[in-house]
């Protein structure tokens, strides 16, 4: 709170609200918002071309892969049991086909210990095979 020296009773407390500052940054954003404003709306138009709705080509259909590793170990292939150099050449299967790369899931079981996990994972990554997925248990 401000106080008025010139009044009598020097020490009471003036109510009032200097807003002069307040006007001041009102008219200068006021300003500034003048002055860019134009700029902003200023942009190339151009014509962008058609397409015909008819000749939309769909997306490839990419299945997805899953790897499992239970319990004992062993590793499995979709629901097949595969060896770990099976699983190595189906990798390179994967990994050498043209186009779109599948999604790779691995599943372990709970008990498994995680160094089976991250040899499928050093695996996918020897192969440049980046599309992972951890699956896990929804509870």
């Amino acid at each position: 709170m401000a106080r008025d020296f010139k009044r009598a009773n020097k020490l009471a407390v003036i109510s009032d609200l200097n807003v002069t500052p307040l006007i001041d940054l009102a008219f200068s954003l006021l300003i500034i918002f003048m002055i860019t404003t134009p700029v902003i709306e200023q942009f190339n138009r151009i014509d962008l071309p058609s397409q015909d709705s008819d000749s939309s080509q769909l997306p490839p259909k990419v299945e997805d892969q899953f790897i499992t590793i239970d319990a004992e170990g062993s590793y499995h292939w979709g629901q097949n049991p595969i060896s770990k150099s099976e699983l190595e050449l189906r990798l390179d299967d994967v990994a050498s086909d043209e186009g779109e790369k599948p999604v790779i899931h691995i599943r372990g079981d709970r008990s498994l210990r995680y160094q089976k996990i991250f040899d499928v994972i050093n695996m996918l990554k020897a192969r440049n095979l980046t599309k992972l997925s951890l699956d896990t248990k929804a509870s």
